[in-house]
């Protein structure tokens, strides 16, 4: 008879009244791999060797009670087609348990401790001495490291490494789980993943950036080529609107699991590059079929972010929005948007929710409801121009320094910074929006007390919009709590400021909005104001912070915390001697280097602690009354501690005696000096447990029955004090919508003091905005390389631009290192500085909303997939020749100079001549092509300007920045060549091969 027959014979029996003895078990094990390509699958394993089951050692056999045991019949399943190979029962209880979940989640590495093929593989890259563990089975690799460097090594594995981390915790073992682990009283199984998307609270995530995990779900269509194409239809195309020829559509959904921010988005795959270069994920996970991703761009979008991608394929039929109300606040979607996800957004919402789920074991989170992008509502920034537009590293050496961020950036919280960081890179397209954040930067401009007063307040604020989500997950200790009353209070202090100056209506300065009078400023800053004081909402928070502020003891805190750090000085000092003794310099350098030296002060709490053996309570004692009533408990014990010690002195004689309890040998008497001979024969039920020339311990019944009265009470103080705390942590939770939207104006408020500190500080004016398609800007510059000059103490030339209606075209010559390119960078900058709601860097600016901004710049080549200079160059032109708009902002930077110049003639006139006739759009078109002026004569939108060299009579010469109109038809190269220290023998032939040339030009041009 088969083993499944008697197991189904065996469930049709009812259960036995008496004890039994259990020979056999079937476990069931889950299989989960979260970057394969297979569904995640739940499924039994197929019988294993029950003879080999339930073993521990010599034990073959657990004698239970039939009580302990889950009780019903057993629901089989018919076997996988892939049999697991029997459980091997030589290796330690520890290693087995390792390798289990090794098998469960083969795709990650399993920490805190490695074996076997990983402490091979990791261990090394680690830094990590792999040893050797001798078992039944052979020897094992493993490597491991001190709890308090988890950090450390999380950040090489999981950001450095892109790698998947399973972190290892020990769980209680019930009846049942005892009976199937052969005795066992704790088991070893993954609580949480962590992988490069989904961090929480790690000590080494970037403050100042949001760490977005981001899904893709790619659709399938017939019509990729027009995808492929650009997408574009002229107006009375008979295919536009057929069913057939709609390009795909990708659907994406991005979180951050640390802060809660979640948003969705449609997009084409021609933009997805784009708006993964916008979003900065730090991992990505594909879902849809292989085949959705077979498009051109997608292949493109895969092969640049392939480091971070994985695929996750959940079941999605019937996905819909009802599957993301557990996880969000309120459990509920708001109806004003729920109709206008797609189902595109809407399968990969409810994979990221998926993907989110397994990462984390079952941890329950709240995020915030959805936020859906929508094209239309952000200027959009293609890859190619974030990068060559400088905005949040440079161009050359990718730094963070010499950006435009780190020109603009003087806010004081880290959630600011994140805050600005996602407007710069999503200037928004609404009017009213910008209108509002640049009253909001008048208003502190022409108030800078107010605004000093609310940066003070900001200070001393914290990351809330963090802490409440640490919260959300029931984490979050009594600092953290400390922090959240701390910003509720600076909250609170904000509100008054702002209140009390609305009340007072002063006038503004200089910097308020120009050319209206007193009551109609006044009119503009208190409706900003209200809307800013109506979205904060303090009545919960406020009772929160209170409770907060009643229950925590900071001084508590700060002596934990020390002991905290001695403690860990006192294993980094034991891990450098280990290392020093028994290791190389390589290990030494992998240490910590902290000081090992303790302060007095340290030293002595050590000392106290030793004697009292306590550690601080971080609850106040009036926090409940069970934490006073226990506290009374403590002191009466203390009391009767401080008794016992007297007694015992005088009985003994001897002064030096104190009660103290050490972690070695319990509550011990302990005698120095002198008082080490005197005789304790007096003294009954004693036990000596130690003595040396200068100290003697012993143990004596009262006081160990004392010490255990008092432990006991500690106990349950610790117990209360995890309540409280917990009690704490869900009182923030049910605030979790108030503050985060109080966090949300915070950040506001912390951007447009930063504006405003920018705009007195660098001389910016308030642009002026409205729908047209002009740009009317008078002294404008460059606002990072302004800033490069001041520091070398030199002065930037300014420059008009009235590009738009008359002028749409502006085609730019001068010689090089004439400030051409500049001069179309800052003008771009300064579109996307006006549509954030900052103030720019200019005398005057009027500008038309723009809905994108494209720029073609600079040299650089892609060899790892094939592409040329010239190739590079010529995707990103066709990419602005297809999808620029009347709305959009072009600026293109020598087009065709990495072809023949008869070539690059013929494709700059082409790109003008889309540019202005098709295109219709905003561009600075900066060429070396001097004939492009001529044969561009006819196009009556556009105009020629240029920029000069002056040359002194002894030869030397000045560039001239300031723009005149013209064509200046010598680019001066060979001065330039100069300058760069060209050997003097290279310049003059190449101003003897010059001077040729232009003969011949001459005498061909010349009239027979």
């Amino acid at each position: 008879m088969s083993l499944w027959r008697l197991l189904r014979l065996a469930a049709s029996f009812p259960p036995a009244r008496n004890g039994i003895r259990l020979h056999h078990q079937v476990s069931s094990r889950i299989f989960v791999d979260v970057r394969s390509q297979n569904n995640f699958t739940r499924w039994p394993s197929p019988p294993v060797s029950l003879s080999k089951v339930g073993q521990r050692g010599a034990k073959r056999t657990s004698k239970i009670r039939t009580a302990e045991l889950p009780q019903g019949l057993i629901a089989l399943q018919p076997p996988p087609d892939e049999p697991v190979e029997a459980i091997d029962t030589s290796y330690p209880t520890v290693v087995q348990q390792a390798k289990n979940n090794m098998r469960r989640f083969e795709k990650c590495i399993l920490l805190t401790r490695l074996y076997f093929e990983q402490a091979e593989k990791y261990g090394p890259l680690l830094g990590l001495k792999v040893a050797h563990k001798k078992t039944n089975a052979g020897p094992v690799p493993m490597a491991g490291f001190p709890i308090f460097q988890r950090d450390r090594f999380l950040k090489i594995l999981v950001q450095d490494l892109s790698s998947h981390v399973a972190i290892s915790e020990e769980f209680p073992n019930n009846a049942s789980d005892r009976v199937k682990s052969g005795g066992l009283l704790f088991d070893r199984r993954v609580s949480r993943i962590i992988t490069p998307g989904t961090l929480i609270d790690e000590q080494f995530m970037d403050p100042f950036v949001n760490n977005f995990l981001l899904a893709v779900y790619a659709t399938d269509t017939s019509s990729r080529a027009d995808a492929q194409t650009g997408g574009t239809f002229s107006e009375g195309d008979p295919q536009k609107d057929g069913p057939e020829s709609r390009p795909p559509t990708v659907g994406l959904a991005w979180l951050d699991l640390s802060t809660g921010d979640f948003f969705t988005q449609s997009t084409s795959p021609s933009s997805l590059s784009s708006v993964a270069a916008r979003i900065g994920p730090r991992e990505i996970i594909l879902t849809g079929n292989s085949d959705d991703f077979r498009d051109q761009a997608i292949d493109s979008f895969l092969e640049e972010y392939k480091h971070l991608c994985a695929f996750h394929q959940p079941d999605l039929r019937g996905s819909s929005l009802s599957d993301w109300e557990p996880t969000l606040e309120n459990n509920d979607v708001p109806l004003a948007d729920s109709t206008q996800f797609t189902t595109e957004e809407i399968k990969a919402g409810t994979s990221l929710l998926e993907y989110v789920k397994v990462q984390l074991q079952g941890l329950k989170m709240r995020f915030q409801p959805p936020v859906q992008r929508q094209e239309t509502d952000i200027m959009s920034i293609d890859k190619h121009s974030l990068r060559a537009l400088e905005i949040k590293t440079t161009l050359r050496d990718g730094v963070f320094k010499g950006s435009l961020l780190h020109a603009i950036r003087k806010t004081v919280t880290s959630s600011g910074s994140r805050l600005l960081n996602n407007w710069l890179i999503s200037p928004s397209t609404s009017l009213a929006t910008i209108e509002h954040r640049l009253n909001l930067v008048s208003y502190f401009g022409g108030n800078q007390i107010v605004m000093e007063d609310i940066v003070q307040q900001l200070r001393r604020s914290y990351d809330s919009q963090r802490l409440v989500q640490k919260f959300s997950l029931g984490r979050g200790d009594a600092d953290d709590l400390l922090a959240l009353s701390k910003t509720i209070q600076a909250t609170q202090t904000i509100v008054t400021i702002l209140t009390r100056k609305q009340e007072e209506q002063p006038l503004p300065d200089d910097v308020a909005i120009p050319e209206e009078s007193h009551a109609s400023r006044v009119e503009h800053e208190n409706a900003c104001l209200d809307s800013i004081l109506s979205r904060l909402a303090l009545d919960g928070p406020e009772a929160l912070a209170l409770r907060i502020a009643e229950a925590i003891d900071e001084d508590g805190i700060s002596q934990k915390q020390s002991l905290e750090e001695d403690e860990e000085r006192g294993m980094v000092a034991m891990a450098r001697a280990v290392a020093s003794a028994e290791g190389s310099e390589a290990d030494m350098a992998m240490l910590p280097k902290k000081s090992c030296a303790k302060s007095s002060a340290s030293t002595k709490a050590n000392k106290s602690r030793e004697s009292e053996y306590e550690d601080p309570c971080v609850i106040r004692r009036s926090a409940s009354s069970t934490m006073d009533n226990l506290h009374n408990s403590l002191d009466e014990l203390k009391a009767e501690k401080v008794q016992l010690e007297g007694e015992l002195r005088q009985k003994l004689g001897a002064s030096s005696l104190t009660l103290r309890w050490t972690p070695g040998l319990g509550h011990i008497c302990h005698l120095k000096g002198k008082d080490t001979n005197t005789s304790i024969s007096s003294v009954t039920k004693i036990k000596n447990v130690g003595s040396s020339r200068s100290t003697r311990s012993f143990h004596i019944s009262e006081w160990t029955d004392l010490g255990l009265r008092m432990d006991r009470v500690k106990l349950q103080m610790k117990m209360e004090e995890q309540r409280v705390l917990a009690d704490l942590r869900e009182q923030a939770v049910r605030n979790l919508v108030k503050l985060r939207r109080n966090a949300a104006v915070l950040d506001e408020l912390d951007i447009a003091c930063s504006f405003a500190i920018s705009a007195r500080e660098q001389g910016l004016v308030r642009p002026l905005l409205n729908h047209g398609t002009s740009h009317r800007i008078i002294g404008a510059r460059h606002p990072m390389v302004e800033i490069g000059l001041q520091e070398q103490a030199r002065s930037f030339v300014s420059n008009d631009c009235f590009v738009g209606d008359q002028e749409r075209v502006w085609l730019l010559t001068g010689p090089n290192m004439g400030g051409k390119s500049t001069f179309l960078r800052q003008n771009a900058l300064i579109s996307i500085l006006a549509q954030i709601g900052s103030f720019v860097p200019a005398e005057y600016a009027e500008l038309g909303i723009v809905d994108s901004i494209f720029s073609r710049i600079g040299a650089a080549d892609n060899l790892y997939e094939g592409q040329s200079t010239f190739m590079v160059e010529m995707l990103e032109t066709a990419a602005i020749l297809q999808k620029a708009t009347p709305r959009s902002f072009v600026i293109m930077d020598e087009v065709g100079r990495g072809t023949t110049p008869e070539d690059g003639i013929a494709i700059g006139y082409a790109c003008l001549h889309h540019l202005h006739y098709i295109n219709k759009c905003r561009a600075l078109f900066a060429t070396h092509f001097h004939a492009l002026s001529d044969m561009t004569s006819h196009m009556e939108h556009l105009a020629c300007y240029c920029t000069d060299i002056a040359e002194e009579s002894n030869g030397s010469f000045s560039f001239v920045h300031r723009l005149r109109k013209g064509v200046n038809r010598d680019s001066h190269a060979l001065k330039i060549a100069r300058l760069a220290g060209l050997p003097q023998a290279a310049i003059e032939l190449a101003s003897n091969v010059l001077a040729q040339s232009r003969d011949r030009h001459s005498s061909a041009q010349t009239p027979r």
